[in-house]
């Protein structure tokens, strides 16, 4: 007979970029399996107007809230609303972030802290923010978005490579520490998906890299969204520590 994993109840989950692309589609993901979700994002009225647009739809409670994760007192001051919001915090997913163009020149002490501080400091600050929450409810989790671009590297865009590498190694690290609290931490690495943050650039990347892609073509968000979900379900309750690639085959790929 097959045991079939029944979810944990329903506690919320704080999803950081929440006001569009993965982190959006994250957030209605979790949504639409019951789950209230608190979207973080420094945007505060894209936060607001997709939280309201999420309760409409799928009938949880949802909250948009003003957070800039740079600020390394801009966590405290929004956890207990999001708790007061969406009851008990049970996963945290770090979407935010950005892709700055700046190549090895454009790199200034000030950009650097600021994109490792969104990438990699974030995901720790997020998790203290929560300790109390994540061990004191069965089966939470923590998702942190990486990208291919750890494994490729890309000399365009060296704050947001090397950001990400580092999250890779961090959550491996804290996957350590939280195991013995029944809590699991693991790391999404998207590939190219079509979301605001690939901008002007778009149409240059398909043609430089689209065949290069073995399932034919860009992901959308949604697409990595069902990953992160299933990554904070009890369907994964043996994972922890892990990256799970959802780029369509490129980081494999021998096409030229």
């Amino acid at each position: 007979m097959v045991k079939v994993l029944l979810d944990s109840p329903a506690t919320g989950v704080v999803v950081t970029g929440g006001a569009s692309g993965i982190g959006l589609a994250t957030a209605r993901a979790l949504a639409a399996v019951g789950r209230p979700v608190a979207l973080w994002d420094i945007n505060a009225e894209g936060a607001q107007a997709a939280a309201a647009e999420i309760a409409s739809t799928f009938g949880v409670a949802a909250v948009g809230q003003a957070v800039d994760l740079r600020d390394p007192q801009g966590i405290s001051p929004a956890v207990a609303p999001a708790r007061a919001a969406i009851g008990p915090i049970g996963g945290i997913v770090h979407c935010a972030g950005t892709a700055a163009i700046t190549g090895l020149e454009g790199i200034t002490p000030e950009n650097w802290d600021a994109g490792m501080a969104l990438h990699a400091r974030a995901v720790v600050l997020l998790t203290q923010a929560f300790m109390d929450d994540l061990k004191a409810n069965p089966g939470s989790a923590v998702v942190a978005l990486a990208s291919i671009n750890a494994t490729f590297g890309n000399g365009m865009i060296p704050i947001y490579t090397a950001a990400k590498g580092a999250v890779l190694s961090l959550v491996r690290s804290m996957a350590d520490e939280l195991a013995p609290h029944g809590v699991r931490i693991n790391t999404v690495s998207p590939g190219i998906i079509d979301t605001p943050i690939l901008g002007e650039a778009r149409d240059g990347m398909e043609a430089a890299y689209g065949r290069r892609v073995l399932l034919g073509r860009f992901g959308q968000a949604d697409e990595v969204a069902r990953v992160v979900r299933f990554l904070l379900s009890d369907e994964a309750s043996y994972v922890t520590g892990a990256e799970i690639l959802v780029d369509g085959g490129i980081l494999h790929s021998q096409r030229p």
